[in-house]
């Protein structure tokens, strides 16, 4: 049956309309700025929830609804990203939840890939920490917008004005803020809006798991000017008030949309003050989905054409079903239930039939997504990150970083009869692009070698090897901080694997791979071996 033009017209106005409406964005931080506090806060305020820290463990202890895994639980560290769909006033938002461990950012990396903005947050009472800046820096890279929420300013800390000036210090971008505190930690009262003129009064509430009440005063009203003096702040806040007001003449749509402008907003996202604000403020500012370079230009959300990639894999997301999902971002056309797609990168043609969104653990089933949306997709194994998926087209979308491991350990396993769970579980975690696998044979029969970017993956993994597939095991580290993939003729290679601090392994595509234990040892060999090539990923994703 043909489409008739009243069809296709409803059909574009359709994608049209979702796309002006979706917001995909990440929040990055330090670790225990308050990150997955605020993204609790913001599905509170956004009605997708309605008691904030809705997981509970036995002992009845709040947990995140974005923390689903059980070490997330039991530790209160984010240790992969977590995806949150719902709408707001007309927006459909996604929240892409990410880890603030730099142990974890290689996940954080690939989900910035996904997000067409930012929200950084910072501790008000620290300013820019290391793993702020390090995450600043990716997504200047990729000229993603950034919008700051500062955080804690119920506590004792850096005076506002100082965090402006750091901020645009030290990460050269220029700081306007949109709201300003009134009072800071002990006599923190509210924050004041800027571009309307209120401000805006909380009363605390325990535990911050409802919405603080919250009271709305025009400037100069009677009421603001008793709370200002009781404060001692009268005086001080109406200077900082006209000058802050300055500021906004130099707002620029342009420069934020580049990254070179963020607007700063304050709050307490423990307590909620400010949060509400913050989520009306910013999803007017931030765009909607972006253009995706591929390897035939630029792919245009309205493109009516599917299209879509692959950058996080997860298994285990319900222990009881032991089932595994890839997760899509959505990039141009329409995306249906049931729809068969290509997979450009394998050739394969996959039927998308098991298609869901998360809320946390609570799942929902997906009949149709839009650009911008995030979809979990069944995956039996036939997916990999990197991924592109798409109706029609021989194209691929732009690839998600990889990083060469950093930490090694061998795996022994406990109880041997528990192998077959090992080597099971190694694989899917590797899939999942945790960690990478190594054998000393290139039938994997040998000792297994694990690599990651940090240590702390190292728990991690055998904090799921024994609780999700019932594989105890032993990790032993090794005194190696560098690896090279290597091509060249394999009799050199088999002699480099007697070089003197130095491991000759085999990754999962049974390439030889050479583990240095310093730098000195990489030069040696590189100097040894010169008609040897060194690289620093695997051939397969690496462009000497």
């Amino acid at each position: 049956m043909e489409t008739t033009p009243s069809e296709i017209t409803q059909s574009v106005e359709e994608l049209e309309n979702a796309i002006k409406r979706r917001r995909t964005f990440a929040i990055i931080s330090h670790p225990d700025a308050g990150k997955t506090t605020l993204t609790e806060k913001l599905l509170l305020y956004g009605g997708a929830i309605h008691v904030a820290g809705s997981i509970k463990s036995r002992k009845a202890q709040r947990h995140a609804t974005s923390d689903w895994m059980e070490i997330e639980r039991q530790r209160g560290i984010s240790v992969t990203s977590s995806a949150l769909q719902f709408d707001y006033k007309g927006y459909g938002i996604n929240i892409l939840d990410t880890p603030g461990h730099k142990d974890f950012s290689e996940d954080t990396y690939r989900t910035l890939e996904a997000v067409d903005s930012v929200i950084m947050l910072l501790d008000g009472a620290k300013g820019i920490e290391p793993q702020t800046l390090k995450l600043f820096e990716v997504a200047r890279l990729r000229n993603l917008p950034i919008v700051t929420f500062i955080n804690k300013v119920d506590r004792e800390g850096v005076p506002p004005l100082d965090l402006l000036a750091e901020i645009e210090r030290t990460l050269n971008i220029r700081a306007i803020p949109r709201n300003w505190p009134i009072g800071t930690g002990r006599d923190f009262r509210g924050v004041y809006d800027l571009i309307d003129g209120t401000a805006h009064l909380f009363t605390s509430l325990e535990h911050g798991g409802q919405k603080s009440e919250e009271k709305i005063l025009p400037a100069g009203s009677p009421e603001l000017s008793n709370v200002l003096g009781t404060i001692g702040l009268a005086n001080a806040f109406e200077d900082e008030r006209e000058l802050l007001l300055m500021e906004q003449n130099l707002w620029d749509t342009t420069l934020f949309q580049k990254g070179d402008v963020t607007p700063v907003f304050f709050g307490s996202a423990l307590n909620n003050f400010g949060v509400e604000m913050f989520l009306e403020g910013f999803l007017p500012l931030v765009p909607p989905p972006q253009p995706r370079a591929s390897s035939q230009g630029p792919i245009e959300p309205s493109n009516p054409v599917f299209s879509g990639f692959i950058f996080k894999i997860q298994a285990n997301m319900d222990p009881l079903h032991r089932d595994r999902f890839a997760f899509l971002r959505v990039c141009s056309g329409k995306f249906k239930k049931g729809m068969t797609v290509r997979n450009n990168n394998t050739g394969q043609e996959i039927k998308l039939t098991k298609t869901l969104q998360f809320l946390g653990q609570r799942r929902e089933l997906v009949e149709e997504a839009f650009p911008g949306d995030i979809v979990g997709l069944h995956d039996p194994g036939v997916f990999h990150i990197g991924d592109t998926l798409c109706e029609k087209g021989n194209f691929t979308f732009e690839g998600i970083p990889h990083f060469s491991p950093e930490y090694f350990s061998r795996v022994q396993i406990e109880d041997p009869m528990k192998r077959k769970h090992m080597n099971k579980g190694l694989l899917q975690i590797a899939q999942e692009g945790g960690i990478q696998i190594f054998s000393m044979d290139q039938d994997g029969e040998r000792d297994m070698i694990v690599g990651a970017v940090g240590m702390l993956q190292f728990d991690v993994l055998k904090f799921r090897l024994l609780h999700e597939y019932k594989a105890p095991v032993k990790l032993d580290t090794l005194g190696y901080d560098r690896v090279r993939w290597i091509t060249g003729e394999d009799s050199m290679i088999r002699a480099l694997a007697g070089t003197l601090d130095t491991l000759l392994v085999y990754d999962q595509d049974k390439k030889p791979v050479a583990l240095f234990r310093n730098e000195w040892a990489l030069r040696y060999a590189v100097e040894k071996y010169p008609k040897l090539t060194f690289h620093g990923t695997s051939p397969r994703t690496f462009t000497p």
